[in-house]
């Protein structure tokens, strides 16, 4: 099992999971997943190649939540390669033309589990300003990535699903003093730093804390502010919460992503 992030941030985000199954001595089947896709589709197709996937390689995509830093290419990358796109019903309700006309739409449970092909998919629901978002874990029954970004707050579910996780992509949006003395108007300030906002630095570093990590391989930030945060804020929150060398964790940036990791 391995992912890797197409680009992460307020200008689009895309994480893709691949699971493969061997199934001769010759080769094996893979499945791939993107989560979100807020990319244009030609930047979408350029940064997947960049990871060494065709878009026809997909097997589907799962959506969080309706925010165009999420969805802005979904629809057209679905159209253009038919692809399957699971979605909460709020999701889809709140913005019906952004998903039409996708021929393979499947409405999902935000606490129902579901397959695509060899990967087993978690929904879970967060505080968010969305109409019914959700983030994801995923597995391939063995081993667990979780993914929280997109979350105003920690919540007692939450961390009962993200614990014991082999690998977490965690929001690391913003570090709160940078946020409170920067130009943002004071309206955004309030609507970034509230309970259906973003996670901080803090409230990330809280989080990790609270959870099983005895399993963990891999930690990324993710979904970093370009103008209230820094990678090296982020990173001395969470490696002082892991207690661990900064260079341990990995940064999520807008323009590359990161690069695939293994959870072996």
């Amino acid at each position: 099992m391995r992912f890797a992030s197409l680009g992460s941030g307020s200008e689009g985000n895309a994480l893709l999971v691949e699971v493969g199954t061997k199934t001769s001595a010759s080769g094996s089947c893979h499945t791939r997943v993107l989560m979100d896709c807020g990319f244009g589709l030609q930047d979408t197709i350029l940064r997947l190649e960049k990871l060494g996937v065709l878009p026809d390689q997909l097997s589907g995509i799962v959506v969080t939540h309706e925010h165009g830093d999420h969805i802005g290419g979904v629809a057209r990358l679905a159209r253009r390669f038919d692809l399957d796109v699971w979605l909460t019903h709020g999701t889809l309700r709140s913005q019906p033309k952004a998903f039409a006309n996708i021929p393979n739409l499947h409405e999902i449970d935000a606490h129902t589990a579901f397959a695509i092909g060899d990967l087993h998919v978690q929904p879970y629901p967060v505080p968010h300003d969305a109409a019914e978002p959700v983030q994801f874990v995923f597995s391939d029954g063995a081993r667990r990535l979780g993914v929280l970004t997109d979350a105003g707050c920690s919540t007692p579910h939450i961390e009962a699903t993200l614990s014991g996780c082999d690998a977490l992509v965690l929001e690391c949006n913003h570090d709160s003093d940078l946020l409170a003395n920067g130009d943002y108007p004071y309206s955004l300030k309030q609507r970034v730093g509230g309970r259906f906002g973003h996670l901080n630095n803090r409230q990330s570093a809280a989080l990790l804390a609270g959870l099983d990590v005895s399993r963990l391989q891999h930690l990324i930030a993710a979904h970093l502010s370009h103008k209230n945060n820094t990678p090296e804020l982020a990173v001395s929150a969470l490696s002082s919460a892991l207690g661990c060398a900064a260079e341990w964790i990995g940064v999520a940036r807008q323009q590359e992503g990161f690069a695939w990791r293994e959870i072996v």
